[in-house]
């Protein structure tokens, strides 16, 4: 017998390794309805199955191209974890998604999550599930399937990492590429809801770790706790964008994530052109002045860390600025005109 091998070898199972599959049947059986109320024409098959199988329906499209993208939430989980609510991080992460295929003027189809943690709760993966759920049937979204993953020893206790994945669909012709994109043309700033999902590494850093704030603790400025304000959803643009991107008003979207305004504007500028924004063109939300004072962060750094207040920026003919505002305006959406294009290096110039 090697010196290796227990003396009595005591039978293992996989619950014994940290993974139930118990847990794991359980959180399925309560997310199977969720799926099944964003099902959609295109959708071909049922949870469980090994792939999810979508038939879109190309009505007339010239040349139908897929959009993808997948994305998460960062550092914003960490609240969801402390305050026990699970549902808003599934909205985000469907939201987020849609906006990143919305840029390219797509139609989402269908949405697949992620769902890794060390010890399923199965009340936890409901929860999250729920809130990805009511995003997609809100939107039109398929939810396809997914994956949950039990993984001992890889989280904390009591935390997860959750990931989405969604495709959608343009006709070449409406695709919105930057291409039309001609100095001279105006920006309309979109507010945002608050962070949406980024920018919370910091944010946490300046509220939690240097001025000491709780999340249940109240501040003026911000009207209602700073929980509430971190926590405020990322907003999703689509049904206002709808009529605009349809009637191919818009030259450029820049969904205004990571990197804030100064490193995602650029991303859809064509060579020789860059934008100049006008920073008072629009007021800068409460949250942002706050972690600008708190935690004595250069201006730059803010417009580079954060949204500023803006969530989604158009870029719009100069002719074409009073159709696509009042648009907006029809569909319940403020807009700011922030800024132009001009001559330059696809870079962003404030003034």
């Amino acid at each position: 017998m090697s010196e290796h091998e227990p003396r009595e070898p005591t039978p293992l199972t996989y619950r014994d390794a940290g993974v139930d599959i118990d847990a794991q049947d359980e959180g399925l059986r309560r997310i199977r309805e969720l799926v099944r109320s964003t099902r959609t024409a295109g959708v071909l098959s049922d949870l469980g199955t090994f792939g999810g199988l979508f038939a879109p329906r190309l009505g007339g499209m010239e040349q139908p191209i897929l959009v993808a993208t997948c994305d998460g939430v960062g550092t914003k989980l960490r609240l969801a974890f402390e305050t026990g609510q699970h549902a808003g991080v599934g909205r985000d992460l469907v939201q987020h998604c849609i906006n990143d295929v919305l840029v390219q003027g797509a139609t989402p189809l269908f949405f697949l999550d992620y769902f890794a943690t060390g010890r399923l709760e199965p009340a936890v993966l409901a929860e999250v599930v729920s809130g990805i759920a009511a995003a997609c049937r809100e939107h039109g979204v398929a939810l396809l399937g997914g994956e949950t993953a039990e993984m001992p020893g890889f989280y904390a206790a009591r935390e997860y990492d959750v990931a989405g994945f969604l495709v959608g669909m343009v006709d070449r012709p409406q695709l919105i590429d930057g291409s039309r994109v001609r100095v001279g043309d105006r920006l309309l700033g979109l507010p945002s809801a608050g962070l949406h999902t980024n920018g919370f590494s910091l944010a946490r850093k300046i509220l939690f770790d240097v001025a000491r704030l709780g999340l249940d603790e109240h501040v003026d400025e911000l009207g209602g706790t700073v929980g509430q304000a971190l926590l405020a959803e990322h907003r999703c643009y689509l049904r206002p964008l709808a009529g605009a991107i349809r009637e191919r008003r818009i030259h450029a979207l820049a969904h205004i994530t990571g990197g804030g305004l100064t490193d995602n504007v650029p991303r859809v500028l064509p060579a020789g052109t860059a934008v100049r924004i006008d920073r008072g063109s629009w007021a800068v939300p409460p949250l942002f002045e706050l972690l600008g004072r708190l935690g004595r962060v250069a201006e730059a750094e803010l417009y580079r860390t954060f949204n500023m207040g803006i969530g989604m920026v158009a870029i719009v003919p100069p002719d074409g600025v009073a159709d696509v505002a009042a648009g907006l305006q029809d569909a319940g959406q403020p807009c700011f005109p922030i800024g132009e294009v001009v001559p330059g290096d696809r870079s962003v110039r404030y003034v």
